[in-house]
């Protein structure tokens, strides 16, 4: 499951929250973030160098999850993600293609959501 880039540190983070218009202001505000609406329900956060590192989505009824996910990369998330189930961990959001990546996100274990990216 490992990646060449940062084998073991996140490569991006999401925030999915019920009201993401004051998420977005909050962490804004906290970290002087730098907060770039893509649209109504999602913006993306840049690191100190402009470039996006994580985002702040709006969860809806049909959200997969709500709360902070680190996204941790892998060379082939449907790989990664079954032997993450092999392990015990349940699936949360199916493997999909974004435009820059392809993703997944399940529960460990112990409950909590961690997601996967592989580019």
């Amino acid at each position: 499951m490992s990646s060449t880039d940062r084998p073991h540190l996140p490569a991006w983070f999401d925030i999915s929250t019920p009201d993401a218009p004051r998420a977005r202001r909050f962490y804004q505000e906290l970290f002087d973030w730098s907060v770039n609406s893509l649209d109504a329900t999602y913006a993306l956060v840049a690191d100190g160098d402009g470039r996006p590192s994580g985002g702040i989505g709006q969860a809806g009824p049909d959200s997969p999850y709500t709360g902070l996910v680190a996204y941790f990369p892998v060379d082939d998330v449907d790989t990664a993600l079954a032997r993450a189930e092999q392990l015990g961990a349940t699936r949360v959001l199916a493997p999909i293609d974004t435009p820059v990546s392809r993703i997944a996100v399940f529960t460990d274990p112990d409950g909590n959501h961690v997601g996967l990216v592989s580019r």
